[in-house]
């Protein structure tokens, strides 16, 4: 054979087989396109915070931070305290408490609930429509002047029917009152609880959909968060995983599947004692959610404690150090969101995340740099780890544990260059690092 030439490769197949088979599989194609989008490449909070309706103020989220901030300088007025406290290597414990307390001034809260379910309990009619409506002016002034959490909303009562028109009045007077006040805003989040029913979930997308009709809003403007609270939810009386056809029933409007660690357990007959995110009924039911919605653009929320950091120093720091172990727990099986119900909550919040990431930052970033220079190093990662690798650090920089000049400069990535990595097209899992 001649300089240049290119040997023939023999194939047995018709171009048409080939064809065939790719007209037979459209369907799917198709199919896995609508259901699988993948992660929407939005910023996800590290936690939700649960105010009731009727003490959600105009000042709430600054005195959170506030109160998350006496807390430190209460219990741990300084980096060596803190560190001893939860067990933080030297060379972390001051980049960590320095951006903890930089955050509780800066962004004290990601994203905030006004509960008008289980932390408000039954009241007048009256009340609660003021208090809806109250929430709606506050929240819409509180993104007009720039206060406002990343995302903000309510958690309305749920779709059985002895509290259900309720909620769905409640749900009416919020909404309505964001729209009549500048209108909604795209840090705009809903709570659906105690879903055990496809068919509520169903509700509640027609329900959204006769407000936006009513308000002339696009449709598919509202989503929501379905709250998993039941067991039913978890596996249904026929043996399927009722949460997978829940994300299905939800046609694109849902946002996240929430655990709601003291229902959930209660639902199961776990005594009081042993109601907590790590229970073995609360990791098999994560687990499930977790697979449920994975590749859905679903996202997953661990629940909360009921263990409060108040009273001497040494009860604090036993509550601190107990959050702080459950949420570094919830960080390594991939929940990266969860519950907190109290301010003394968010230093640990914010400790365990920002360790979390910061601990793991050098050798993330230099591996995501070998990769996308297909240089070799001691680790062969494929494509998959890349978009894992990336997706790790991208959440560091959202949640504030990591900078973006020390993002590039470890990783001679730019922003959208790990983005592509994170959230590539459905097979095709290359991603340019321009």
């Amino acid at each position: 054979m001649g300089q240049g030439q290119q040997e023939t490769v023999a194939t047995s197949l018709a171009g048409a087989v080939g064809e065939e088979i790719s007209a037979s599989l459209a369907p799917v194609d198709a199919e896995l396109e609508r259901r699988y989008p993948g992660d929407p490449g939005t910023r996800q909070p590290v936690h939700t915070v649960y105010v009731p309706g009727d003490a959600f103020a105009a000042d709430t989220l600054r005195t959170w931070g506030d109160q998350a901030l006496a807390a430190l300088d209460e219990h741990a007025p300084d980096a060596a305290s803190f560190a001893a406290v939860l067990g933080l290597p030297d060379d972390l414990a001051e980049p960590v408490y320095t951006r903890v307390r930089a955050k509780l001034e800066r962004e004290p809260v990601e994203d905030l609930r006004v509960d008008f379910e289980d932390g408000y309990g039954p009241r007048p009619d009256a009340e609660e429509d003021e208090a809806a409506a109250r929430a709606a002016r506050l929240i819409a002034a509180a993104y007009a002047d720039g206060t406002a959490a990343p995302y903000m909303g309510i958690r309305m009562k749920c779709m059985e029917a002895p509290v259900r028109d309720r909620g769905i009045r409640t749900l009416d007077v919020f909404l309505t009152g964001l729209t009549e006040h500048g209108g909604l805003p795209d840090g705009l989040v809903l709570t659906l609880p105690k879903v055990t029913y496809p068919e509520q979930v169903t509700a509640m997308v027609r329900l959204l959909e006769a407000f936006e009709k009513a308000r002339g809003l696009e449709p598919g403007r509202i989503g929501f968060e379905i709250q998993i609270e039941t067991s039913q939810a978890i596996l249904a009386a026929d043996g399927t995983a009722t949460v997978a056809r829940m994300i299905q029933a939800a046609e694109g409007r849902a946002t996240g599947l929430h655990y709601g660690t003291f229902d959930y357990s209660a639902c199961l007959g776990v005594s009081a004692a042993h109601q907590a995110s790590d229970h073995p009924a609360a990791d098999h039911a994560k687990a499930v959610m977790q697979v449920a919605a994975a590749g859905t653009g679903v996202r997953l929320s661990d629940g909360s404690t009921n263990v409060l950091p108040v009273g001497p120093a040494a009860q604090v720091h036993d509550a601190w150090r107990l959050h702080y172990g459950l949420t570094r727990r919830a960080l390594a099986r991939a929940y990266y969101q969860g519950w907190d119900m109290h301010p003394g909550h968010l230093p640990t919040r914010y400790a365990a995340v920002f360790a979390f990431y910061r601990e793991g930052f050098a050798q993330a970033a230099a591996r995501l740099a070998r990769y996308a220079s297909r240089t070799a190093g001691d680790v062969m990662d494929e494509p998959a780890t890349a978009k894992a690798l990336s997706g790790y650090l991208l959440r560091g920089l959202d949640c504030g544990a990591l900078d973006a000049a020390e993002v590039t400069e470890a990783t001679g990535l730019t922003r959208a260059a790990l983005e592509g990595f994170a959230a590539p097209r459905r097979g095709d899992l290359t991603a340019s690092t321009k």
